[in-house]
This record gives structure tokens, C-alpha cells and sequence, in this order.
């Protein structure tokens, strides 16, 4: 082995010797500087102490923040909540009231939230009545262990049912048993038939405007929410006349005014004016029985509708 380090050139070994005594020198003073330098985690501990101490600081700061928050938010909630000892204490007290009548606060003294006693007033607003303790038990809001408490106090008077029910007495003795004419009347004049309102008559003036008048007191059951109770009680006093139906001539209208009728569809309108314009003049409803768009029950319906000339 020494034979071989002398075939190495002269500057190969001076590095061979060079890196050997730096190696030598490495492992003397890793041994020898702790002697003289001994080491001390003090600054670290002390570092993470001040670590640890500023991250308890940022949670009291936080702790503090939410305690105030919380605070806040009870005063608040304390000074716009309504009626907090109804609420919050159940403190209300049972006593004989009448719901047609008595106020809100009233209704809040019963034990009742402020937002149900706002629905009762608004019912009673619109006009609406509690004949009896089971009305005000449909009331929004109050729930049946609620109406079960409140029932046994629930005094009605009978005179605010007999002024609402002389009132409604008074308004139907207006209306007089007069014959009206379904062609011609307004709705003045129809809503003096007992049974006929307002949303009636404009049904029926509708009605007339779209089709070009009544054939028959029986197309009454065709206006809109038109009961058969209803019906019965308003037919005897309707009649029709005939002479006021607005017909529409079938030589001359066009498709468009064609399908404009109640009882005609688009492809029914269409036929009808290319059998005119194939055909020419069209004499009578016989002319229209050779389309197969129309069945016999249709064209009876709307006969009474077209004219030929």
C-alpha cells in the first residue's frame, strides 16, 4: 500500500495529505469544542416561553371580545324585544273576553303572541266575524293546547252577530226578483237578480262579448264558478233574446274572426274558409256538414252563431 501512494504524483499526494489532515482536524474539534464552548437551551426555553405567553394573551383577547359581544347582543335583544314578561315569564292571566271586539293587548294579557293578535285584527279588518269559540280556534297561530285554554273563556255577544247578519238580510232585501234580459242588461241591472254579484255579472257580460250573445238561459252553467245551485236560483229570472245575437257572416270572415268564437277551433275556422274558397258562396250550416273537422253536436252548437247571406 505505501509502495502504492509513491506511484502517485507529487501534487496528487500533497491533496491526499491535505484531506487527511483536515479530516483529523474535524474530528478533534468535534470533541474538543463542547469542552470549550459548552452549549445552553436558555434563549430557546425563554423564546418559547414568550411563544406560549403571547398565544395565551390572543385567547383571553378573544375570550374577553366574545364576552362583550354576548353582552351587547342581550341588551339588545332585551330592549326591542315586545312584550318580554309575556314571553319570556308566561305572565299573562285568563279572563272572559269577547274576540270581536277586545284589542290586541287584550289578546297579549290572554297569553297570545303579539304576531297572532296582528292576524285577529287584520281578520277583523276584512269584515270577518267569530260566530262561535270554534271560529277562533282556526286562527293561525294559536295551537289547540293554546284554544283548549283560552275556549272555556271565550264569550261571544249575540249582538254582533245579529248586526252582521240584519246587514246581510238588508243587502239581499235590496235586490228584487226583476226579469232581466241575459242579451241586453249591464251589470247594474243583473246584479238586481237574487244570487247574481259582481263577479258574476261581469262573467256574463264576458261571456256575451266573446260568443255574440246568449241562445240559452243554459249557457249560464258555462260562466266561470257558476254552481248549479246558483244556477236554479238565477235561471227563472233570465231570458234571451234572440234578435241581440251578433252573428257572424261566413261568406265574408276571415279566419281570424272565425277563430275568434268561443265554440270554433283554428282547424275548424280553416276549414271552413277553404271549403268557401273552393266551393264559393256557402248556402246554409248543410254546406258544412261535409267536413270532417266538424260533428253533428258542433254544428248544432254553433248554428246560432253564423249567418249566410
Amino acid at each position: 500500500m505505501w509502495k502504492d501512494f509513491f506511484y502517485f504524483s507529487k501534487s496528487q499526494r500533497i491533496g491526499i495529505i491535505v484531506l487527511l489532515v483536515l479530516i483529523v482536524i474535524v474530528l478533534v474539534a468535534n470533541y474538543t469544542l463542547p469542552i470549550f464552548f459548552p452549549t445552553t437551551n436558555e434563549p430557546e426555553s425563554s423564546f418559547l416561553t414568550e411563544v406560549d405567553s403571547f398565544k395565551k394573551s390572543l385567547v383571553s383577547i378573544d375570550s374577553l371580545k366574545k364576552v362583550e359581544w354576548k353582552r351587547q347582543y342581550e341588551e339588545r335583544y332585551q330592549k326591542y324585544q315586545p312584550f318580554p314578561s309575556f314571553q319570556k315569564n308566561n305572565d299573562y292571566s285568563l279572563f272572559p273576553f269577547d274576540p270581536n271586539t277586545v284589542d290586541s293587548t287584550t289578546f297579549v294579557k290572554l297569553g297570545l303572541k303579539p304576531f297572532i293578535a296582528s292576524n285577529i285584527l287584520k281578520y277583523r279588518k276584512k269584515g270577518g266575524l267569530f260566530r262561535g269559540s270554534a271560529d277562533f280556534g282556526k286562527v293561525y297561530g294559536i295551537s289547540p293546547e293554546k284554544f283548549k285554554e283560552l275556549e272555556p273563556y271565550i264569550s261571544i255577544k249575540d249582538k254582533h252577530l245579529l248586526k252582521n247578519d240584519s246587514l246581510a238580510n238588508n243587502t239581499n232585501d235590496q235586490k228584487k226578483n226583476v226579469i232581466v234580459d241575459l242579451n241586453s242588461a249591464d251589470t247594474t241591472l243583473l246584479m238586481q237578480i237574487k244570487g247574481i254579484g259582481r263577479g258574476y255579472a261581469k262573467g256574463i257580460i264576458r261571456f256575451r262579448s266573446e260568443t255574440g250573445g246568449f241562445v240559452s238561459v243554459d249557457q249560464l252553467n258555462e260562466i266561470y264558478g257558476m254552481r248549479p245551485e246558483n244556477f236554479e236560483r238565477i235561471r227563472p229570472y233570465c231570458r234571451v233574446n234572440l234578435n241581440l245575437i251578433q252573428k257572424i257572416k261566413v261568406n265574408t270572415a276571415s279566419v281570424e274572426r272565425l277563430r275568434r268564437h268561443p265554440y270554433l277551433s283554428f282547424y275548424q275556422a280553416k276549414a271552413i274558409y277553404e271549403l268557401r274558397r273552393n266551393r264559393g258562396k256557402l248556402n246554409n250550416i248543410d254546406d258544412l256538414k261535409e267536413l270532417s273537422e266538424f260533428t253533428s253536436e258542433s254544428l248544432t252548437r254553433i248554428q246560432p252563431y253564423l249567418s249566410f247571406e
